[in-house]
């Protein structure tokens, strides 16, 4: 019986020790069943645990430790030093927050200073200010907390699901601090200093803990070349890479074009694939696909969303996409896209429209096309947190 009691307690014990981590982070097989509240539960629950299965096997292991033949206390002297290195790597090198840090030193310089106009940001303007976030960088970190148009903001990324957000971090009135924490369904998952609750990333939405079912309010923003989003912010700032983490940066070179090695992050470059790139729009709770392929072909797609008929344009740099809704004064217009400009000119009235989204020429010039919210990220994660999504094919 005590033998049992041992065995029982050891097997337990590591089962515990793997498991608490296991279920959050991209182990094989792990990310693929709804097993989240079971992995909140044992990692808020870990210490008792731990507690509980050392006191069951305390007397019996001593025990052991004294009466056993040699190669039998040897054999459970290995064991428990197994248990040890376990618990070393499963609590201080696998978990998130031990492998992705926040930036030690955070600097915005101008785009001149930053590096190449072809670079893949998130920017974001608020008040009035604009800075762009370099995917490369926040890649890395998942998240960067910063002010923008003293707005404090969390700017998030999983280069997993290829999902760039950007968040206010206000919870129930208070500004948060969030801490990477693992992923679920392949999505990193942040979890808030006051409560603990894990909060996915793709969604803002807390997914597990005392405030499931919130969600963060979510703050406008755009994946754009650099190049690009100076030329609708030419007063924008960008964050210039960390010295500390140089190396972590070069990890992800190649990402940007779906080229890095991989198979959690590089991209399948056939459509409607697991990690095919796909653009998703969101309207009203109303949520469609766009294949990336189909827009490289095309350059502009024409489409209506319930209530919404919107625009989706690709930039000569093939990277930048912009998604507006075509209602302007009222009216719904067709646009087609001149490749040599850059522009785009609608069949209605014939007036030319740069990738601003502005109207320089004809007879709406200066109007504005309304951006609708819109992100390009692996059909694999759109399909997981969008399961009623339509598909335009």
């Amino acid at each position: 019986m005590k033998r049992f009691i041992l065995i029982t307690g050891l097997l337990l014990l590591f089962a515990a020790e793997i498991s608490r981590v296991y279920f959050i982070m991209p182990f094989p097989g792990s990310q693929q069943a709804n097993t989240i509240d079971f992995a909140y539960w044992l990692g808020r629950n870990i210490i008792w645990i731990r507690i509980v299965l050392l006191l069951l096997i305390a007397l019996p292991l001593i025990q052991a430790l004294r009466n056993n033949k040699w190669w039998q206390r040897i054999l459970l002297a290995v064991v428990m030093i197994l248990y040890a290195v376990i618990f070393y790597f499963f609590n201080f090198r696998f978990e998130a927050d031990k492998m992705f840090y926040q930036p030690k030193h955070k600097n915005f310089t101008a785009a001149d200073k930053n590096g190449a106009d072809t670079v893949l940001v998130i920017g974001v303007a608020i008040n009035g200010e604009a800075k762009a976030f370099p995917i490369q960088i926040i890649g890395y970190h998942h998240q960067v907390r910063d002010t923008i148009g003293h707005t404090p903001a969390i700017i998030t990324y999983c280069t997993v699901c290829r999902t760039g957000r950007v968040f206010s971090p206000v919870v129930n009135g208070k500004p948060e601090i969030f801490r990477l924490v693992g992923m679920d369904h392949f999505n990193a998952m942040f979890e808030d200093a006051t409560t603990k609750s894990w909060w996915q990333q793709a969604t803002g939405v807390a997914i597990a803990g005392l405030l499931k079912g919130q969600a963060l309010n979510e703050i406008p923003s755009e994946q754009l070349s650099l190049a690009a989003w100076m030329r609708l912010h030419p007063n924008s700032t960008v964050l210039a890479p960390d010295s500390a983490y140089k190396k972590k940066y070069k990890n992800l070179a190649g990402y940007n074009k779906g080229t890095i090695d991989g198979d959690l992050e590089k991209r399948d470059s056939a459509s409607w694939q697991l990690k095919s790139w796909i653009i998703g729009v969101v309207y009203q709770h109303q949520t469609k696909a766009y294949d990336w392929n189909e827009l490289v072909k095309k350059q502009t797609i024409e489409d209506s969303l319930p209530g919404m008929p919107v625009l989706l344009a690709l930039e000569n740099d093939s990277t930048s996409f912009h998604v507006w809704s075509r209602i302007v004064n009222g009216r719904t217009l067709h646009f087609e896209k001149n490749g040599l400009r850059n522009t785009l000119t609608d069949s209605d009235t014939h007036s030319v429209w740069n990738m601003n989204g502005t109207c320089i020429e004809g007879a709406l010039k200066d109007s504005q096309l309304t951006t609708v919210q819109s992100y390009q990220e692996f059909w694999h994660s759109w399909k997981n947190f969008h399961p009623a999504t339509a598909t335009y094919k």
